[in-house]
């Protein structure tokens, strides 16, 4: 059994706060749950993850486990068949945290067990334990018309629940989910009491789904903006025109195109994008689309747009 770095799995420093541990934790547990992550180690990842915040989350065991790993570094490399010495942990009572339970700590690594395994069972045996149910965090991707309009959809996420044994076990459930018109990525939907459960009578913890929105054949979602690459003919970029836009709700609206306008040129149709308190807009890209010179008259207006405008010169700036 080899000494585990609880900090170097949180991404932290030994002098990190505690709401530095509070972050990294979350900011991991986002990217490994397996109701997320797609890594092939994700599971274990998440465990290890969990198992460092357990100990540096709570202020009796991390001072424990410093003053242990201070102990093991002066006696040498704590590498190899690591074992506890004996009365390690005098001076200390271990007891669990707010938001968990008596089975959460079933498949934690040998080397929690050796440290803490035994003195929170004495811990727990001597309490009448109560805690809230810890909150879990999970995807959800919606459609870009689900964002602009709201809508209710069932999702199914994989937990984790205890069986009878106290052992813990991977659950499939389905969920009625209400989506806010508006939301947009990165945004938590929150659904109180789907956590998992509490101990002693407490309530359960909430279920947080962070929203992505699936890519849509026509716009691009950048937060409440909404972007779409609007295709003109050379003629309607030089001599400017009137064009017909469908937007995000289904509608069309006519826009202008200035004269000599370039690609790229980007134009702005206010509070077109995603709902809010202050509603996103959809800009407008203009990509210049060259018809192609697949016949006579074609191959014939391009000789003489070539001919009219002979001063032109693209590439002057290249110096050559």
């Amino acid at each position: 059994m080899e000494f585990k770095d609880y900090y170097s799995a949180l991404g932290i420093d030994r002098t990190a706060s505690d709401d530095e541990v509070r972050k990294a934790y979350r900011k991991l547990a986002r990217k490994y749950h397996p109701d997320v992550s797609t890594e092939a180690d994700a599971e274990q990842r998440m465990r290890d993850i969990n198992e460092a915040k357990d100990v540096l989350g709570d202020k009796e065991k991390r001072a424990a486990y410093d003053a242990l790993a201070d102990r093991v570094a002066r006696g040498g490399s704590p590498e190899g068949d690591f074992r506890p010495p004996p009365g390690w942990d005098e001076g200390f009572e271990f007891h669990r945290g707010p938001r968990q339970g008596p089975a959460d700590h079933a498949d934690f690594s040998d080397f929690f067990s050796s440290l803490f395994g035994e003195a929170e069972r004495r811990g727990a045996a001597r309490q009448n334990f109560r805690a809230r149910g810890e909150d879990h965090h999970a995807a959800i991707e919606i459609t870009l018309e689900d964002a602009l309009s709201g809508a209710e959809r069932e999702i199914t996420l994989r937990a984790q629940t205890i069986d009878a044994q106290g052992h813990p076990q991977w659950t499939n459930r389905t969920l009625s989910v209400k989506i806010p018109p508006g939301v947009h990525p990165g945004q938590f939907i929150r659904l109180a009491g789907q956590g998992m459960p509490g101990h002693g009578g407490e309530p359960a913890g909430d279920l947080y789904l962070e929203v992505r929105i699936a890519p849509h054949k026509l716009y691009r979602v950048e937060e409440r903006d909404l972007y779409m690459t609007l295709p003109v003919t050379p003629t309607e970029a030089a001599l400017g025109a009137q064009v017909q836009v469908p937007t995000p709700t289904g509608g069309v609206v006519e826009v202008t195109v200035p004269r000599n306008a370039r690609s790229g040129l980007k134009l702005r149709l206010k509070g077109r994008g995603l709902a809010g308190k202050t509603p996103g807009d959809l800009y407008l890209l203009l990509d210049i689309a060259l018809p192609p010179a697949d016949g006579d008259e074609a191959r014939k207006a391009y000789e003489q747009l070539a001919q009219a405008t002979s001063s032109f010169h693209p590439r002057q700036h290249l110096g050559v």
